[in-house]
């Protein structure tokens, strides 16, 4: 994931960099002060987004380039620089053999479930590299461009994989992986870093920019109306013209009364127009924190700290900035950006054709592992890379990974894939079932509340651990119909 910030002000970036906003006496501390500034000016000049730090400077390995700078040819030596930076330049780097294996495994026709496996470890490294390539374009094209290209691209993995998905019309698998993307953000990547970062940091006090959470939170639950009420026209309809029951699911007996035109119904209708109003939205959140937020006074700076911690984020700040350059150049960025996409669609086609067999070999339902397993392994790196800041005391940029992420797939992946899936002449609504709908109103709102009052401690993240497990083990035990994958929208709701 990586989503899109504005420019910190100067008393954020020297907050940041362990630096004071205020003015106090004294000739070394001024001269320190003094410099502190312009470093967090130069880091201004060229900063990526506060999120992006989580993809790279945590995920990234340093690459020692001194045997590359012994070959004598101009143009092997920047082949073999950018191999070495794109392929090696990644902790993450063990996880790229499965990405060969997964097409010998599909091509020698293997079991299905390897495949699954093989598609999935993958992913992990492709997803961190796209974000990572994403940058370094970034570099180049300046900051609204580049925050414009983080914005599409952050969460371009879980977007392939819908978009495939619903090629072969399995909108159960759909719904599923884009629900478990935005829990997994708001309970699993969130609780964690709470609670690791809770238990870090027991001495130091932890608090955060509650703006960031109230705006994001205000469009989840924008999202969430949009969500709900195609779920309830659906139900009314059908309590309207008659239904019989299935279990606990109300299954309706005719299918006129729900149509208005040859090509939808009421329900698709309302989700279309819906999907129109939550990207609306998402281009006003984006044009907001790119250019809007720009205009608001900074905030107040935080209280005192002990002098060892503004130490410790000093040496963080200077490793951080020392990585703050572009490592390749930018055509090149841009053939392996298209190079690891083009992977990422070829796995995603492999994972999306093979996870019923998967779910058979293995004994689970389609359900959990396309809402716990698939989001979980999918954005491992950046999941990593908020737990780490959490553990810094750094929970700004941890917040906008978790809920920024959640926030771009509920009110951008998921209309775009509605809007795509009607160019493909594929009815698909935002009718996401009770028991799913449910689970994400619960999610929104207990994350809402666990960040009203702008502080955190571990038992906060321990809350939200605690109600992704349950509703883990609510699709754990759930055993969904097989037939329910492999059809589409307009029959399967």
């Amino acid at each position: 994931m990586s989503s899109i910030t504005m420019e910190p002000s100067q008393n954020l970036s020297l907050i940041e960099n362990g630096g004071r906003s205020c003015g106090c006496d004294g000739g070394s501390g001024s001269d320190k002060r003094t410099q502190t500034t312009e470093t967090a000016e130069i880091s201004r000049r060229n900063r990526r987004t506060v999120q992006n730090l989580s993809a790279t400077s945590l995920i990234r390995k340093r690459s020692d380039l001194k045997l590359i700078s012994r070959v004598r040819w101009g143009f092997l030596r920047r082949i073999l620089s950018n191999l070495q930076e794109v392929l090696l330049g990644t902790k993450l780097f063990l996880l790229f053999p499965a990405v060969p294996l997964a097409v010998v495994a599909h091509r020698y026709e293997c079991p299905r479930a390897w495949v699954f496996a093989l598609s999935l470890l993958g992913l992990i490294p492709l997803a961190e590299r796209i974000s990572f390539l994403t940058e370094q374009i970034a570099y180049y094209t300046g900051p609204t461009v580049g925050g414009l290209m983080n914005a599409t691209c952050g969460n371009a993995t879980e977007m392939i994989i819908a978009i495939l998905a619903v090629g072969q019309r399995k909108m159960r698998i759909v719904k599923l992986s884009l629900l478990g993307s935005i829990l997994s953000n708001l309970l699993f990547v969130l609780g964690t870093s709470l609670f690791c970062g809770g238990l870090s940091n027991l001495r130091k006090h932890q608090s955060f920019d509650r703006k960031q959470g109230d705006m994001n939170c205000i469009l989840l639950y924008l999202a969430l109306l949009c969500q709900t009420l195609p779920m309830i026209l659906r139900l009314t309809t059908e309590e309207a013209g008659g239904t019989g029951a299935n279990g606990n699911v109300l299954v309706p007996r005719i299918e006129e009364h729900v149509t208005t035109s040859e090509d939808g119904s009421f329900v698709v209708v309302l989700s279309r127009v819906s999907s129109f109003v939550m990207l609306f939205s998402y281009l006003a959140f984006l044009i907001f924190h790119l250019f809007s937020s720009r205009l608001s006074p900074p905030p107040p700076p935080p209280p005192q700290r002990e002098e060892e911690e503004d130490v410790y984020d000093d040496d963080v700040s200077d490793k951080s900035e020392e990585e703050e350059e572009a490592v390749i150049g930018m055509w090149s960025a841009i053939l392996w950006l298209v190079s690891m996409t083009l992977l990422v669609a070829l796995l995603s086609d492999y994972l999306v054709s093979t996870i019923e067999d998967a779910a058979d070999s293995w004994g689970l339902s389609v359900g959990f592992i396309g809402i716990i397993l698939l989001p979980i392994v999918g954005n491992a790196a950046e999941h990593a890379g908020a737990v780490i800041f959490a553990f810094r005391n750094k929970l700004d940029i941890t917040l906008g990974i978790a809920l920024g992420s959640a926030t771009q797939i509920a009110l951008f992946v998921v209309p775009v894939t509605v809007l795509v899936a009607w160019t493909m002449g594929i009815e698909m609504d935002l009718n996401f079932n009770l028991l799913e709908t449910a689970c994400l109103a619960l999610s929104i709102i207990v994350t809402s509340f666990t960040l009203q009052d702008g502080t955190s401690n571990y038992m906060k993240g321990l809350v939200l651990l605690m109600c992704y497990v349950v509703i883990a083990a609510c699709f754990f035990v759930s055993k969904s119909p097989s037939t329910e994958t492999n059809t589409t929208n307009h029959t399967m709701t």
